[in-house]
């Protein structure tokens, strides 16, 4: 038995929701199928009278069927159904705006200023704040709808893409993958550097690739993200100092580099370098410490 304890962001948690309950539907629709297959008559053949490799449960069609399965291992078991299709199929997720469908409806007020009163909730009425909302927002499709002083809808605009199509093959092309320093991940979701809702513009220039953690930490952990006059992204921690680029990893194998560096020191490393040499009896632990550490036992700190 496999226990796993993890927690999710409110829309990841709302997407593995919806993909438990289509993988629940999928599993009783194939129970429905088995049993149905099971409850109909076998055909029998026949010779002199007798039937020939029968037994009594198939000429009676009787059936014998276990207890329904509890919520919970229907749970696991669409959870298990999820993993073997993303194993079969491969788990590349692809874009942010053609993955999945997540609703979230936020006030255009908050949209633009968290700290102003109005919703931002989930379909199911999940809160979420506002930070994770304009998240969302970044990379996402967009329908505006108008309400009326007592909550009645009176206008719903046509779904837009936050970021068009071909705006974002583009912006996958320039990137490359997430663009904070140190990660390089080959997926992300488009991040405006200036908020459309604060007025930015949905162009190349003001766009960059964030893997899932990284787009989080800039809109809800205080990380900031600028691009300067000669094009180059500047990222900077909550406290305002600037992360650096992280160098690319060198091509060189660590390994023998470290071998390189052995023998020519003389040190031969082998199977038995790290096996000790005494015989069992017990550790002088001062005298260890007077080998490793001289400066110890000429200060007199040795007891």
């Amino acid at each position: 038995m496999v226990v796993i304890h993890g927690r999710l962001e409110p829309e990841a948690g709302a997407v593995l929701m919806k993909a438990l309950e289509a993988g629940r539907d999928a599993l009783a629709q194939r129970r429905r199928v088995a049993d149905v297959s099971a409850e109909t008559p076998q055909n029998v053949s026949h010779s002199e009278g007798a039937v020939s490799g029968a037994s009594d449960s198939m000429r009676t069609g009787l059936i014998i069927s276990e207890d329904p399965p509890s919520r919970g291992q229907q749970q696991a078991d669409a959870l298990a159904l999820i993993a073997e299709i993303a194993l079969h199929r491969g788990i590349d997720p692809g874009s942010a705006g053609e993955r999945y469908q997540v609703v979230v409806h936020i006030d255009a007020p908050v949209l633009t200023n968290p700290d102003v009163p109005g919703q931002s909730v989930l379909e199911d009425g999940a809160h979420v704040s506002a930070e994770t909302s304009q998240r969302l927002a970044c990379d996402a499709s967009r329908v505006v709808m108008r309400h009326d002083a007592d909550g009645r809808i009176t206008e719903v605009g046509a779904r837009t893409r936050t970021i068009p199509p071909a705006l974002r093959r583009a912006l996958q092309h320039r990137d490359k993958g997430c663009r904070f320093p140190g990660c390089g991940l080959p997926f992300g979701q488009g991040h405006h550097i200036k908020h459309w809702a604060h007025g930015g513009p949905t162009k190349l220039s003001n766009l960059t690739m964030l893997c899932r953690r990284h787009h989080r930490a800039v809109h809800e952990e205080g990380y900031e993200v600028e691009r300067r006059p000669n094009g180059e992204l500047c990222f900077r921690r909550p406290d305002g100092r600037p992360i650096h680029d992280v160098p690319a990893p060198s091509a060189a194998n660590p390994t023998d580099a470290l071998q390189a560096q052995n023998g020519g020191a003389g040190a031969q490393i082998d199977a038995r370098t790290s096996m000790p040499g005494w015989q069992g009896e017990r550790l002088d632990v001062g005298w260890a410490i007077s080998v490793l550490h001289p400066s110890a036992a000429t200060s007199g700190q040795l007891t």
